[in-house]
């Protein structure tokens, strides 16, 4: 037997829940505001209950901790962000889903921390989807986790020279050992997410690959899950476009079936993540701008603010446009040049290849055009020789590899400078 608690405020008003538990059942409760007695409820049965929405907030709060529930071959985890792609998930879960958010950490001094896909407009907004199709929600409070797994390396990244992208750490690793940590206590036979990507079997095993729908395919984000947890992952939006994703969640009567997209790098909330590391004690520094002679041109306030590739906001006069061509963190000095000097043909990156691959393509960048490569591990990841340069790489950017549409590869893009030793 044990005694929980859990409260919610807004707006200057507050709710508190108390509830004495036994195994995962409630046995008594002080719990005003929500719409059943929880008396004699399973944790799982009382994830359905709702009310005014603080006192369901609390109810959540009090629960998320210690959930658990006895194992069912039908049932579904279905991640939930409070977005139309997330409630479609959830829809074709079936009845025995459970939807599961995750409250991220966002800065609360952004210009729209109550608008991001992990803050608690939209954790109410998650639940609010699963309780209208009376479905269990539970929310996982995992803000501190959160900040220590993802932000604080963002900011060390950039501290350190480096372009960290902490979407992929984020979807890649943190949230997907959270969230399949969840599906085991719940007693879910797998984890479904609204992600955009498929999963297919490549000799003998399970591998990645990119969704139907190109424009919003989500593979590069997820490159870093390991292959071996997909065999309880589904991602059933893999086969679908958004125009029918929407139409689907219009159908059903969502109301996340009109609502907007969430942001990337959603613990900025809004802000420019120049703004966001000097709010995280990242402090600008006056620092010489040379070119690759060593030839002093200018002066800035602060080489995190500068990425390889990056053009505009350097404030040096030329004949010709200058680009950033490299940061060097100890000296503090931001190197520029012409385009061209962006170019590289080779990369290595810390990480790994899923399978043994010699030819294959490769993604530095979400948004950036494949590139054929002739691939070989090296100790502690994998070399790449591109067929053609790409321009503006930059230590710490995910590197992604590509056979098809499978992903085979993925890993961390180290400075050329740097050898790795496994």
């Amino acid at each position: 037997m044990i005694q929980i608690s859990g409260d919610s405020s807004r707006d200057g008003c507050w709710a508190l829940v108390r509830l004495r538990v036994d195994g995962d059942r409630i046995v008594d409760a002080d719990a005003d505001g929500l719409d059943a007695d929880l008396r004699g409820l399973s944790l799982l049965e009382a994830a359905s209950v709702g009310g005014e929405t603080l006192a369901v907030d609390a109810l959540a709060n009090a629960v998320g901790p210690i959930f658990r529930a006895e194992p069912s071959p039908s049932r579904v985890a279905v991640a939930m962000s409070g977005g139309v792609d997330s409630a479609v998930a959830l829809l074709r879960a079936g009845r025995d889903a459970i939807g599961v958010t995750l409250r991220l950490w966002t800065d609360p001094h952004g210009s729209s921390s109550e608008r991001v896909c992990c803050s608690p407009a939209a954790v109410i907004a998650a639940r609010e989807t699963c309780h209208s199709l009376t479905i269990p929600h539970v929310t996982l409070d995992l803000r501190d986790e959160f900040r220590r797994a993802v932000v604080q390396p963002f900011v060390e990244s950039y501290a350190d020279g480096r372009t960290p992208n902490p979407c992929t750490r984020c979807n890649g690793a943190f949230r997907f050992a959270e969230l399949l940590a969840f599906s085991r206590r719940a007693g879910a036979r797998r984890l479904a997410t609204g992600h955009y990507a498929r999963i297919v079997e490549r000799q003998g095993r399970s591998l990645l690959a990119r969704g139907v729908d190109a424009g919003k395919d989500q593979s590069y984000m997820l490159a870093s899950v390991d292959p071996a947890l997909l065999g309880a992952v589904w991602f059933p939006l893999g086969e679908s476009r958004k125009d029918e994703i929407r139409a689907e969640a219009a159908r059903a009567g969502l109301a996340a079936a009109h609502r907007a997209e969430s942001q990337e790098a959603c613990f900025l909330a809004g802000d420019d993540y120049r703004v966001f590391l000097q709010r995280r004690g990242v402090e600008p520094r006056t620092g010489p701008i040379v070119d690759r002679s060593g030839t002093r041109v200018g002066s800035h306030d602060g080489h995190w603010r500068y990425t390889p590739g990056q053009r505009r906001g350097l404030g040096v006069a030329a004949g010709r446009p200058l680009y950033a061509i490299a940061t060097d963190a100890a000296t503090n000095t931001v190197v520029v040049g012409p385009r061209e000097e962006l170019a590289r043909t080779s990369l290595v990156a810390s990480g790994r290849l899923y399978t043994p691959v010699e030819r294959a393509e490769v993604k530095i960048r979400y948004r950036s055009s494949p590139v054929s490569a002739t691939l070989r591990p090296v100790p502690g990841g994998f070399a790449a020789q591109l067929d053609e340069p790409v321009f503006g790489a930059a230590p710490g950017q995910t590197v992604v590899v590509y056979d098809g549409d499978v992903v085979v590869g993925a890993g961390t893009l180290v400075p050329a400078e740097e050898r790795l030793t496994g």
